[in-house]
């Protein structure tokens, strides 16, 4: 059994959606942010980040979205979330990998900005950016990098679930979604998914 820490709106969602997608075991526990608990002594014994996603499985602690994706897949390949072929896979880690180390970080532009700067005038620059960076991020993705009408092509993997959360961070990022028709679809598709109403349904309880 596979347990899966996450907090509502956080890129925990595409672990969680790739959990119910490829059938796995799973349970999961809600971590407050409202009340710090991602720092609480508690949870930092489990992940010394004190961040989410965390995914602990019978060989130990995984964190870091891209790996825990790759996991998941590779675990449970008879869901087929991910290539067989190495250059196939490297190219769908290449896509995760820009989510992670690029997209996700120009959203955390908006709130997080003391992990880079110590002036509140710092902060209003790097929030009042926000609009423009991840409106460049999305627009390569929809031009170069959505294949469609999933991420790598005609064949679903872990890629979708990552790009479907961070999609659902445009609309409060100042991004219309509405100027990028193939990200759009793809969310709308996403949303039809049985495994993605489980999800956000366990997610709001």
């Amino acid at each position: 059994m596979l347990k899966l820490y996450f907090a509502p709106g956080t890129c925990a969602l595409a672990s969680h959606i790739a959990l119910a997608e490829a059938g796995a075991p799973y349970t999961t526990e809600k971590i407050d942010f409202k009340t710090n608990q991602q720092n609480s002594p508690e949870y930092l014994k489990i992940n010394p980040k004190g961040r989410v996603p965390t995914l602990v499985t019978d060989r130990g602690v995984l964190t870091e979205t891209p790996a825990m994706l790759a996991y998941i897949a590779q675990t449970f390949p008879q869901a087929k979330l991910a290539p067989d072929d190495a250059f196939e896979f490297a190219r769908l880690q290449a896509f995760n990998s820009y989510l992670c180390s690029t997209v996700h970080i120009c959203h955390a532009h908006k709130m997080r900005g003391a992990r880079w700067a110590t002036q509140e005038t710092s902060f209003a620059d790097m929030k009042a950016m926000v609009p423009k960076t991840m409106g460049a991020c999305f627009y390569l993705i929809e031009r170069d990098m959505l294949k469609g009408p999933w991420v790598m092509g005609e064949n679903y993997t872990v890629g979708d679930a990552y790009l479907y959360t961070l999609t659902l961070w445009l609309d409060g990022d100042g991004v219309d979604i509405a100027t990028l028709p193939k990200v759009k679809a793809h969310r709308a598709a996403m949303e039809s998914r049985p495994a993605v109403q489980k999800v956000l349904a366990e997610q709001k309880a």
